[in-house]
């Protein structure tokens, strides 16, 4: 005979009941949101009541599209200080940095290595950018998106930005734990996904921003080390990588939550508009300037070529059709780069729109090939609304282009610290030399400097390598000059 525990129905009726119950509260209890897990995060990280935030610290860093290979890792750089302030209730942000070379070669503008520091300024309000240059303000239209990224991709506004743009949520299994995947979309601007861990803080961003040259650009940025700082968690470091190779690693050594903010939008940036002037060189050359960066319209028998689009399409564009007006009637057929950094190349998609063929150094050719294909789409520029594809044609060191009467020389700069593929265009009737960041003229009458920059050298021994003829010096920044200038900075006559 099998004897039943006096407890046994019992137990069983104690079971049920208790699996009811968890039933029960399963049902009554609503599934997770993204709204919740980012409520939680904010209440986690104190940022419900957290207006601005400014962050300070040093490390190491990167001269975004300045590689001095094409393609390759952008040029290293120190902070010696680094600091940010973002204002979430009034969409601004500050930068300021004292920065270094940490190699030798690549673009930029930081001075070259061993000569000396620089320290930059860039703010963002609303929908302006601009720089300052000693006290005086300086619009930047093309650095808008990044700073409207940088700001949102802070620990606090990543949460900001994805409760105010519709968040979906996804669990996601990373170094074997789960996080909670929040991703958004602000339109025109960027997309994240934020992953934040159990105990609601951000641990990584992942995101894409608009790039005049890569087109929609992936960015990923990690925070560790939380601290609190008077009610506020804050990464005490953050490294952050931009289009494939790491743009920063700074070690935070001050937060200040809820900082003072003064970032008013300038008379002389909300004013600022596009200007291209058109200066007759020679007949059927024309100086495009009116900017920080210059072009350089060629009239040929039946075209026309130009030489730099630089930038973005906020400059490319009016550009070329300042240099179509001189021409009536004749295409712009070629386009020729200087060189694959991005302030020259930001405005090759906005060429291709045109219907222009780019002419890039071989060296640079595929890698334009690869990056002119890539899509826009957060932002659609020029190119992207065209349709058109790029097409490219090389130059292997020394190209000749003619339409049997005008002649046009691109050539190598060889041995320059600035980059491989860096090219200058020669017109040997004219006696014409056009060129980028090999030498940007001084203010007329300045003193040369006591040591001669190695950049100017390395143009000069490049005119006298190939023998060229040159009277003046089209640069694609400043002025044009005589030759004898160029000559002057480095101690010499010509």
């Amino acid at each position: 005979m099998v004897r039943t525990s006096p407890f046994g129905r019992l137990g069983r009726l104690f079971v049920w009941t208790a699996t009811v119950a968890a039933l029960v509260s399963c049902a009554s209890t609503a599934p997770e949101s993204a709204e919740s897990v980012l409520r939680r995060a904010d209440s986690a990280m104190g940022g419900k009541d957290l207006k601005s935030i400014s962050f300070a610290g040093s490390g190491t860093g990167a001269t975004f599209g300045q590689a001095y290979e094409p393609g390759g890792a952008w040029p290293k750089i120190t902070y010696s200080s680094f600091t940010r302030l973002a204002d979430y209730d009034q969409g601004a942000f500050r930068e300021d940095a004292a920065r270094s070379r940490a190699e030798p070669t690549g673009g930029g503008a930081v001075p070259l290595m061993g000569t000396g520091e620089q320290r930059t300024t860039g703010l963002m309000r609303g929908g302006y950018a601009w720089n300052l240059v000693g006290p005086a303000p300086v619009a930047s239209p093309r650095d808008l998106d990044a700073r409207v990224h940088d700001l949102w991709t802070t620990p606090h506004g990543v949460i900001k930005a994805a409760l105010a743009n519709q968040p979906t949520l996804t669990p996601r299994t990373q170094d074997g734990r789960t996080l909670w995947a929040v991703s958004f979309v602000m339109p025109g601007r960027l997309r994240a996904m934020a992953l934040i861990n159990a105990d609601g803080l951000v641990e990584q961003i992942e995101s894409v921003l608009p790039n005049p040259v890569m087109g929609d650009t992936g960015s990923v940025i990690t925070f560790s080390d939380y601290q609190d700082v008077g009610g506020v968690k804050f990464p005490k470091r953050i490294r952050q990588s931009l289009g494939g190779f790491p743009v920063l690693d700074l070690a935070v050594s001050e937060v200040k939550p809820n900082a003072p903010v003064a970032i008013e939008v300038p008379a002389l940036v909300s004013a600022a508009t596009e200007k291209v002037t058109a200066d007759k060189v020679a007949e059927g050359v024309w100086f495009l300037a009116g900017g920080s960066h210059n072009s350089v319209a060629i009239e040929m028998k039946d075209h026309l070529m130009v030489v730099e689009s630089p930038l973005f399409d906020g400059r490319a564009l009016p550009m070329l059709a300042e240099a179509k007006k001189l021409a009536p009637g004749k295409p712009i057929r070629f386009v020729v780069n200087s060189h694959h950094h991005f302030d020259h190349s930001g405005g090759l998609r906005t060429a291709v729109a045109e219907g222009a063929t780019l002419v890039t150094s071989e060296l640079a050719r595929p890698y334009f090939e690869r990056t002119l294909a890539n899509p826009n789409r957060l932002s659609p520029d020029a190119m992207q609304k065209s349709g058109r594809t790029a097409q490219l044609t090389g130059v292997p060191g020394q190209r000749r282009f003619t339409d049997g009467d005008r002649v046009v020389d691109v050539h190598y700069i060889e041995g320059s610290v600035h980059a491989r593929g860096f090219m200058m265009v020669h017109l040997p009737r004219e006696k014409l030399l056009i060129e980028a960041d090999a030498f940007t003229p001084g203010p007329p009458g300045a003193p040369p400097p006591a040591t001669p920059n190695a950049l100017h050298v390395n143009l000069v021994q490049n005119i006298e390598r190939l023998n060229l003829q040159v009277e003046k010096i089209l640069p694609l920044h400043g002025r044009v000059v005589p030759v004898a200038e160029l000559y002057t900075a480095i101690g010499r006559k010509n």
